[in-house]
C-alpha cells in the first residue's frame, strides 16, 4: 500500500531524528567551526530528508530510486562529518564515543546511542512542539 505523503514514510521520520541529533550536535562545537564543519554537516543532515521528500513526489519507481541513491550519498557525508568531528578534539581523545566504527566486521559505522541523546538534552525540550508550529505556518 502506498504513503499517502512522504511525512508518513519511516526513512524519513528517520532522517528527521538525524538532523536533530546533527543539530545538537553542532551546538557542542567551537565557534571557529559555525562557517566550516558545522555548517557542512548541518546541510548534509538536511539533504538526507529532502532528498527522500523529493523522491516521494517523482512518478516513476526509476526516479524515486535516484533520489533515495542521492539520499544515501547526503547520509554517508554526514557520517564522515562526524567521524571529522571527533577524530581529534584539541589534540585529546574524546570521552564520549558518539559512533562505534564497524568498517572491518560490518562495512559500517554505527551511531551510538549517546549520540542520539543529544538530542534530548534539556534546552531542546520544546523542539516537537516548535517544529510542529512550524509546520502549521508551512501549511
Amino acid at each position: 500500500m502506498p504513503l499517502g505523503s512522504f511525512e508518513e514514510s519511516d526513512v524519513w521520520k528517520e532522517a528527521r531524528q538525524l538532523k536533530k541529533a546533527i543539530r545538537a550536535l553542532t551546538n557542542t562545537f567551537p565557534p571557529e567551526e559555525k562557517y566550516r564543519l558545522t555548517d557542512q554537516i548541518i546541510r548534509s543532515s538536511r539533504s538526507v530528508g529532502a532528498q527522500i521528500a523529493e523522491g516521494h513526489s517523482r512518478k516513476t519507481n526509476a526516479d524515486e530510486s535516484r533520489y533515495c541513491i542521492i539520499a544515501r550519498g547526503s547520509l554517508s557525508e554526514t557520517i564522515n562529518h562526524v567521524i571529522d568531528a571527533f577524530h581529534n578534539v584539541h589534540g585529546q581523545e574524546v570521552a564520549k564515543r558518539f559512533f562505534l566504527d564497524e568498517r572491518k566486521q560490518n562495512n559500517a559505522i554505527r551511531l551510538s546511542d549517546d549520540f542520539f541523546l543529544l538530542g534530548e538534552r534539556p534546552q531542546y525540550s520544546n523542539l516537537a512542539h516548535e517544529t510542529e508550529a512550524r509546520w502549521r505556518l508551512v501549511e
